[in-house]
């Protein structure tokens, strides 16, 4: 993808991004993921009434786990589980602080949980899905010491993170547990197959390079095998009805564009209320790594207008 391509609002960002990041090397993503975890836990995100508790897992161990109260206004407050980007190899709940969630807090009668899910440079598959799961239970079962007064719960994340949640949306549906409202995968990471979009992407922040090595990480060998399944890549997913509602951003210059708006167009056609809004010419998390530019600020805008618009509708 030619530079020039890019969104001119964000384009000299992008350029800068492309040039520094080595995310490209799968062995690159294996040394950052684990070390990325422990350089962001340290953050207190104080900020956004941050409050670090630590869940425990059926294993035994224990989830660290950030949790964010916005301002107490009337109405119900509702509970979100927010779940970080990262390619599932990288990341932390601490990146809170350049995602929507911060915007919830600081707009929204809310409480955000989001979870330091184990990632797969430390183990692959299922362990993220499983810890997701976990988390959904737990504040379902702490609501009132959370003090979360709405029924259902939201639950997204941004790419990595937008992918796991909507796993988490199957996984549950399939399990019986309805409460999810609606979800939210931002540009979301649905499918470990080649799309038109990520077969040759060289777009700044994630590509074709960053996407392989992400995948085989999480998936080992089994990638684009047919072996996958829907709770891994949910793209994969034959049955998409009943799930909750549904919306989203993304860039047409995102490895992640041609996906995201098939996934969309499917759930839209199996009956579930969803709207995609796709933003040309940006490039992955464009709203995350170029928080300043009017079109980032935009999307923010869109997007905290949606949340209130489906919880009115939803929760």
């Amino acid at each position: 993808m030619k530079l020039k391509e890019i969104n001119k609002e964000i384009r000299l960002e992008g350029a800068f991004y492309k040039a520094i990041s080595p995310l490209g090397i799968e062995k690159v993503q294996r040394v950052v993921g684990p070390l990325s975890t422990k350089v962001m836990s340290v953050l207190s995100l104080s900020h956004l009434n941050c409050e670090k508790v630590k869940i425990p897992r059926g294993n035994g161990t224990l989830m660290r786990t950030c949790i964010m109260k916005g301002e107490k206004t009337s109405g119900k407050t509702v509970g979100i589980l927010w779940l970080h980007g990262g390619g599932y190899s990288l990341g932390a709940p601490e990146m809170a602080i350049m995602t929507l969630p911060r915007y919830l807090v600081k707009n929204c009668n809310c409480v955000v949980v989001s979870p330091d899910y184990t990632l797969s440079t430390i183990k692959p598959y299922p362990a993220a899905l499983n810890d997701a799961y976990t988390a959904l239970k737990w504040v379902n079962e702490h609501k009132s010491e959370l003090e979360i007064t709405a029924d259902k719960i939201v639950v997204g994340g941004e790419s990595a993170g937008g992918g796991l949640a909507t796993a988490l949306c199957l996984y549950a549906r399939d399990k019986g547990d309805t409460s999810i409202g609606f979800h939210i995968p931002l540009y979301p990471m649905l499918d470990d197959r080649v799309t038109i979009t990520s077969a040759h992407n060289t777009a700044p922040v994630w590509g074709t390079n960053e996407n392989k090595s992400a995948w085989h990480i999480y998936l080992g060998d089994r990638v684009m095998n047919n072996s996958v399944e829907p709770y891994a890549a949910p793209a994969r997913a034959d049955n998409l009805k009943n799930m909750p509602p549904a919306f989203s951003i993304v860039g047409t210059a995102d490895p992640f564009y041609a996906e995201t708006k098939k996934y969309f167009e499917r759930m839209k056609k199996s009956g579930v209320p969803c709207e995609l809004t796709e933003y040309n010419g940006c490039f992955h998390a464009f709203d995350m790594m170029v928080p300043y530019a009017k079109i980032s600020k935009k999307a923010s805008l869109h997007l905290i207008d949606k949340y209130k618009e489906y919880c009115k509708k939803y929760i």
